[in-house]
């Protein structure tokens, strides 16, 4: 009676397995036949350099609640980068940079209503910004497509600079002028481009940051103030686009 209870138990089990075993023959492993190809060679070495320049000049200037706005402004950016493929694809390399801004208004003023309103004339500042930059950067292909190409860098940033600012004139002129440094840690993916074999135009935005700031500001040669900011950030900024022309030699 044993055995025939043994065997049927057997069978029973045999009969369930029989639909899984069906099952695993039919299964196949997914695949999303993606293709991607080495969009950087190893040893492959990157140079270029991007520039900004931007100049504005007021005259009487009116726009909404701003009135009588003279004056004009200036800014000019470069910053030269180099890199290398120490693998297909990843590059370690730096950069460095340099800003120049002047701005000088003669006249203007914000009229809210008639018991509020505000003035400014003869206010003058220029400064002057350095930094240096280290950078980590991947790319993944679009594809198969070796013209197009999306890439992810990390950068840390160290720089400094100084800047004066003037307001007024004859006695009642005042200057400060400050010193500031700075450190930052970011994330700033991209679009590269390439126009031919060894130039590519490339875009990048950043979107992840954290930074440390500290200025010291001194005032008619008298008093002396200083300030400090951290900051972290977690966004897309378009206003934060930059772009460049770089060299794959």
């Amino acid at each position: 009676m044993k055995n025939i209870f043994k065997t049927i138990l057997a069978a029973a089990t045999l009969v369930a397995s029989l639909p899984m075993m069906a099952q695993e023959q039919d299964a196949q492993p997914f695949k999303r036949n993606l293709e991607l190809v080495n969009f950087v060679p190893k040893g492959q070495w990157i140079t270029g350099a991007s520039v900004g320049y931007s100049q504005s000049e007021q005259d009487n200037y009116q726009f909404f609640v701003v009135e009588g706005l003279s004056g004009d402004s200036y800014s000019f950016k470069v910053s030269p980068m180099l890199m290398y493929a120490f693998q297909d694809d990843m590059t370690i390399g730096a950069r460095v940079g340099y800003a120049r801004t002047l701005n000088r208004l003669e006249s203007g003023s914000v009229s809210i209503n008639e018991d509020t309103n505000f003035g400014v004339d003869n206010l003058y500042s220029l400064s002057h910004n350095y930094s240096a930059t280290a950078a980590f950067r991947n790319y993944i292909s679009m594809g198969t497509s070796r013209r197009f190409a999306f890439f992810n860098e990390v950068q840390l940033t160290v720089g400094g600079g100084e800047s004066k600012l003037c307001n007024g004139s004859g006695q009642q002129l005042t200057g400060t002028f400050e010193r500031n440094y700075n450190v930052n840690l970011g994330v700033a993916p991209g679009v590269v481009m390439f126009l031919n074999n060894f130039t590519a135009l490339e875009v990048n935005v950043g979107v992840l940051g954290i930074g440390y700031s500290e200025t010291k500001s001194t005032t008619d040669q008298i008093y002396v103030s200083r300030r400090d900011s951290r900051s972290a950030s977690l966004n897309l900024n378009l206003f934060s686009l930059s772009f460049g022309v770089a060299f794959y030699l």
